[in-house]
């Protein structure tokens, strides 16, 4: 009888198969908890907010701490609730059940296409450490292309064909080195942002067309606290602003299609 040894009694390759399998579960264990520190329905759907779920070993990680480049440091996650009230009444008891607006502007409730994040009411930051988003008339290096027409003193029309005011200013990304926001005085003399992806310069008469919302709307839009910087609590609020332009705006949109 031929002696044993560690090659006739063990199959290496279906160890290898076994420890792979491991470690792939392993690494979906992980995953599946890292997944859930940010942007994660931990909170119970309901209409009571601010109740979180039962903590659990699969569902809930702990909070780990993130240092970031300010020298702040901030936990997630933070264990701290979002107890805003929700401006909506939902359309049925189903849970995740649409939700139909309680006021009567409904773009600036934070609800459907609308919801924003509370975000830290700081502005986003360069690698400087200086804002990263500013008009034109602070980052004095840049310009618009020479092909490309400058929007600068075109009129802003909504998807009603009124005119909602005047560009006056362009908000570069010192980052990414793009056009991110258009600066707009309102008929009433406000001044907002309006975000690029949200228009569309024509020409022939030249015009910013907007089709989110209508003309008299833009001066509901949320401005911002400091006229050459912008927060990321305000780029969400301006952003949810439009957002929910394009199913609030007008009646019609909120009905179905047939």
């Amino acid at each position: 009888m031929e002696p044993a040894s560690l090659h006739t009694t063990f199959d290496l390759a279906q160890i290898a198969l076994y420890l792979f399998w491991i470690f792939f579960a392993g690494l979906i264990f992980y995953l599946q908890r890292e997944s859930q520190r940010e942007g994660y329905p931990v909170e119970v759907d309901g209409p009571v907010t601010g109740q979180f779920r039962a903590k659990s070993l699969l569902f809930y990680p702990p909070p780990k701490t993130f240092h970031l480049a300010d020298g702040t440091m901030r936990q997630a996650p933070d264990g701290v609730a979002d107890t805003r009230p929700v401006a909506g009444t939902p359309t049925s008891r189903l849970p995740g059940a649409p939700l139909e607006p309680n006021n009567a502007n409904p773009l600036a409730d934070g609800i459907g296409p609308g919801a924003w994040a509370e975000r830290s009411d700081k502005p986003d930051l360069t690698t400087a450490l200086t804002p990263r988003i500013v008009p034109m008339r602070v980052a004095t290096t840049y310009a618009t292309a020479s092909r490309d027409p400058d929007p600068r003193g075109f009129p802003v029309v909504g998807c009603d064909g009124a005119t909602g005011g005047t560009v006056v200013d362009i908000w570069v990304d010192r980052s990414e080195h793009l056009a991110r926001y258009l600066e707009v005085e309102t008929k009433g003399k406000r001044r907002i942002l309006l975000p690029i992806t949200f228009s569309v310069l024509k020409s022939f008469p030249n015009r910013v067309h907007v089709e989110a919302i209508t003309g008299a709307q833009f001066e509901g839009v949320p401005a911002t606290a400091k006229p050459d910087s912008v927060t990321l609590r305000e780029e969400d609020r301006i952003c949810g602003y439009y957002g929910a332009g394009t199913l609030y705006a007008t009646p019609d949109r909120a009905e179905p299609l047939l």
